[in-house]
């Protein structure tokens, strides 16, 4: 479904239809001596967001996909792209010998800044040649299981950067679990999904999950397990110790949100950095 002539699903299973504003040309996935670009110099991409790099120094984008195995041959999802941080990585990495499907925000959604995020998103498609090779799909973690953001069996990774805890505040524990269950009927038997989330400490009380933008790297792994996935490996590569997860407007004191009161000290949250997050591999089993 490549997005010059995708048809997207609506959560209510209605066929809505992407608008293009033309073709697109697709960006080329080699380095200027001809060789197959590798993930170093997809993320040291001379098209990537200046903003964008740098927040690698918190993100760690490359040490991150090589955790989950990465390679340019795969099929890849990403849940919810935003922006396009790790878009803008993975779509040359993948444009040779890959295919990237990008599943983001519904059509219909009726939060005005997911609609705004989803157009920014579907403008770069169009506009900028890095993309060329995305297939736009949507993800909201409480549709059926016929909405798509692949087909079925056909992703060898399906990635989600910080996005749980927003399914859990919006609609909590089964919404999560309706979206590892959509994510293991699109993967393939033996494939990976990667997820990274801000941690929420496992001694702190699990109310705080409710609307801090911290979750527990526990609960996300039972949930994970009852969804049919087994942990293969977890990860400090997204970690910091200096975040302690209780601060009075929740993850969004510290950067990039920077969300302080009047009279707080932005210093302090900038000296923090980014969240502490867990990043946590997990294997479709074959059956």
């Amino acid at each position: 479904m490549k997005y010059s002539a995708i048809a997207l699903s609506m959560v209510s299973l209605l066929a809505l239809s992407a608008c293009d504003s033309g073709p697109k040309s697709s960006a080329p996935a080699s380095t200027e001596q001809g060789a197959p670009i590798t993930l170093e110099s997809a993320v040291n991409h001379e098209d990537r967001t200046p903003a964008y790099v740098e927040r690698d120094q918190f993100r760690h984008p490359k040490e991150t996909l090589e955790f989950f195995e990465l390679e340019p041959s795969m099929t890849v999802v990403e849940i919810w792209p935003g922006g396009g941080y790790y878009s803008e990585i993975l779509a040359p990495y993948l444009a040779d010998e890959g295919t990237f499907y990008a599943a983001h925000f519904p059509e219909d959604t009726q939060s005005d800044y997911y609609q705004r995020s989803l157009n920014k998103f579907k403008e770069r498609l169009t506009s900028e040649a890095v993309f060329g090779n995305v297939e736009l799909t949507q993800f909201a973690p409480l549709t059926p299981l016929e909405t798509d953001i692949a087909p079925p069996n056909s992703a060898d990774r399906i990635l989600t950067f910080r996005n749980l805890h927003n399914w859990y505040m919006s609609g909590g524990e089964e919404a999560v679990l309706s979206a590892f269950r959509q994510f293991h009927q699109a993967l393939i038997p033996d494939g990976i999904l990667g997820v990274v989330d801000h941690r929420l400490p496992e001694s702190a009380d699990d109310g705080a999950m409710e609307n801090s933008g911290y979750i527990k790297e526990s609960w996300v792994i039972d949930l994970a397990e009852q969804a049919g996935f087994e942990l293969v490996e977890s990860s400090e590569i997204n970690a910091n110790p200096k975040d302690t997860a209780d601060h009075p407007n929740g993850v969004w004191n510290l950067p990039p949100t920077l969300n302080v009161e009047d009279g707080d000290d932005a210093e302090i949250y900038k000296a923090i950095g980014e969240s502490d997050r867990f990043t946590l591999k997990f294997r479709k089993p074959v059956e």
